[in-house]
């Protein structure tokens, strides 16, 4: 039987990004998908750079940078056909924002993929949770490092266990220590099947989570996800961060440290073609 890979493209259709930059993100995330995310999950995906959104082949799904995407949050919508793409919009933090949605679109292209768990909210019991794998530890200080680019932290499937073991990891950086936990700045969705209301746990503002009543949804109004990105105002999300914040300045740092080796490395590389190619005229 074929082995399904996911092939996602990522367009910019902002002048803010360079070519160089895009396809440097590009690489990263790749290498987010098939060494960290890929295993944990059981995903394979592919993410290429495409230069124009014309270019992007069929069977890919976009995720699309634009200068201003006209609402609140980014996200990942379905088309006209059913088909996943994802809307980015720039600002200084917009490839954590790609790797959240990239992440969100391998684990659940649909919007509709839900796991069964205890509730958070006492007496509730058990109910079902929307796999918004990065949503819980958003924030960008849980953010990690591939290759220079700051990406997304994102929960594993153990994060829905019943119980909390020192020996399990509840995400990818660790940040999150104990199943079903929402860091300062995330938020978790789920399904209460006794009322039939959505719910979720926010920690948007203050010293802790609050719960939310989102009430009941309608599956006339598009997909779960859909329904609940309207319902959460994260502006954060489109919005820079400040430029003396710690998560740019270490990012700065990472880049700049990243870029030394590897334009060491390109000097070497040019120097030793140079001497091949002088060998052969010679």
């Amino acid at each position: 039987m074929t082995e399904f890979i996911q092939q996602t493209a990522l367009v910019s259709e902002t002048a803010a990004i360079s070519e160089s930059e895009v396809t440097t993100a590009s690489a990263a995330l790749q290498k987010q998908l098939t060494r960290d995310f890929g295993p944990i999950w059981d995903v394979k995906a592919t993410i290429d750079t495409f230069a124009r959104l014309e270019d992007v082949p069929l069977a890919y799904w976009p995720i699309i940078v634009q200068d201003d995407i006209h609402v609140d949050a980014a996200g990942v919508h379905l088309d006209n056909d059913g088909q996943p793409f994802a809307l980015v919009q720039y600002s200084n933090r917009w490839t954590l924002t790609a790797s959240h949605e990239l992440l969100e679109m391998s684990a659940d292209p649909f919007g509709n993929r839900l796991i069964a768990s205890r509730s958070v909210k006492r007496g509730q019991g058990r109910v079902q949770y929307l796999v918004e794998v990065a949503d819980p530890s958003e924030a960008p200080e849980f953010g990690y490092h591939v290759n220079g680019i700051l990406v997304s932290d994102f929960y594993t499937p153990q994060f829905f266990d019943p119980v909390t073991s020192p020996a399990t990891r509840y995400s990818f950086t660790g940040a999150i220590k104990k199943p079903r936990q929402v860091l300062r700045g995330g938020y978790l969705s789920w399904h209460h099947p006794p009322t039939d209301h959505w719910w979720q746990q926010r920690w948007f503002t203050g010293d802790k989570p609050v719960f939310k009543d989102l009430g009941v949804l309608q599956g006339s109004q598009g997909s779960i996800r859909a329904q609940i990105d309207r319902l959460t105002p994260m502006r954060e999300m489109v919005e820079d961060l400040a430029p003396r914040s710690k998560v740019l300045t270490d990012s700065k740092a990472v880049r700049e440290e990243v870029d030394q080796s590897t334009a060491a490395r390109a000097r070497t590389l040019k120097a030793q073609i140079d001497e091949i190619k002088s060998r052969a005229h010679g």
